[in-house]
């Protein structure tokens, strides 16, 4: 994984000089005892105060043999002693440690994480879906390769992996057969091609909202696999010509789609193949004298508008608004399921 060798190359020089400096201390205490023919303890401790130079007397009188391997050891083992406290000195001053021990733990909580969704690019686009998902409470990771961008989700407390997101390690090491979606908002077209292919290959499922600055990306997104295709510059023509014609329709989508509204809430739910529900009518979910009201359903592909008299099937998408408590009664209701 890209992340675990990134790690691997930070640590390689503390690493190399603690083994090393533990190679001199195993080798002078092996010199003391086959030539001296002291215990193991005055051996080591006869190594320890050589290495240091901190002194403390011989632990017993010393033939010419051992007065050269203590030569010996003083000079190459201060030497290396040197050489591990500067590197680790080093490591502390640039920051290296830290990162080496924010990147595991980072990766730990990647490890952990489950339905959540990937967002591929933290650039304007991707801080304002992020700041969406956060307003939401909806479980997510950032995937981005600039460093100023993942300095920038790192101080926002997000979950970040640094990476080529159109790498197929990074996307796994990001958990993509894990994952409930994928959003890839990266600013170029290519890149957004790249990931979305990568990981329709690694999850077949996933849901994927892909990004597409130019007309002629769209069905190249499409092809390689997802589900949704955006254009930022057509969603924000589009807004302003209907601000401009419609703005107290408009208006009242953005409160309705609003993560702080607390009066009314617009939401979709997937009808799931064992659910109590399958056979019955729209119209049964929603009783005389319910403030949610059953928008629209999705089969196959096609919207159907206030479909009362249709009766649910597993896989079918519905769109309810209502008020915040009778939305989650809804939902608790729709996810009874059949026992088997």
């Amino acid at each position: 994984m890209p992340r675990v060798r990134a790690e691997r190359r930070l640590l390689r020089g503390p690493v190399v000089a603690a083994m090393l400096l533990a190679a001199i201390v195993i080798i002078g205490t092996i010199g003391y005892v086959a030539l001296e023919g002291w215990t193991w303890f005055d051996a080591f401790y006869m190594t320890i105060t050589t290495i240091t130079t901190v002194g403390g007397g011989e632990p017993h009188a010393m033939r010419v043999a051992g007065k050269w391997w203590t030569i010996i050891v003083v000079t190459i083992g201060f030497g290396i002693l040197t050489f591990t406290l500067l590197t680790l000195i080093g490591y502390v001053i640039e920051g290296r440690l830290g990162v080496a021990v924010i990147e595991r733990r980072m990766r730990r909580r990647v490890a952990k994480m489950t339905g959540h969704f990937v967002l591929c690019g933290y650039g304007r686009v991707g801080c304002e879906v992020a700041r969406n998902f956060i307003q939401e409470h909806i479980d997510f990771l950032v995937i981005d390769i600039n460093p100023d961008s993942l300095v920038r989700a790192s101080r926002e407390g997000l979950t970040v992996v640094n990476g080529d997101a159109a790498d197929i390690a990074t996307l796994k090491e990001a958990g993509v057969d894990r994952a409930r979606g994928l959003i890839a908002c990266i600013d170029s077209d290519e890149n957004n091609v790249y990931v979305t292919l990568s990981a329709r290959v690694l999850n077949p499922k996933l849901f994927i909202v892909a990004r597409a600055n130019r007309d002629d990306t769209e069905p190249k997104l499409r092809l390689a696999g997802a589900n949704r295709i955006i254009s930022p510059y057509t969603i924000g023509g589009r807004r302003i010509a209907s601000l401009a014609m419609r703005p107290t329709a408009v208006e009242f989508v953005d409160t309705v789609l609003s993560a702080n509204n607390g009066q009314l809430l617009l939401e979709d739910f997937t009808i799931p193949d064992n659910s109590t529900w399958i056979g019955s009518t729209i119209a049964s979910l929603t009783p005389e004298g319910d403030e949610v009201i059953i928008l629209a359903m999705k089969r196959a592909e096609r919207m159907y508008f206030r479909p009362s008299d249709a009766q649910l099937a597993g896989g079918d998408e519905i769109v309810a608004a209502g008020p915040p408590d009778g939305i989650r009664d809804l939902e608790k209701r729709l996810f009874r399921v059949t026992q088997v």
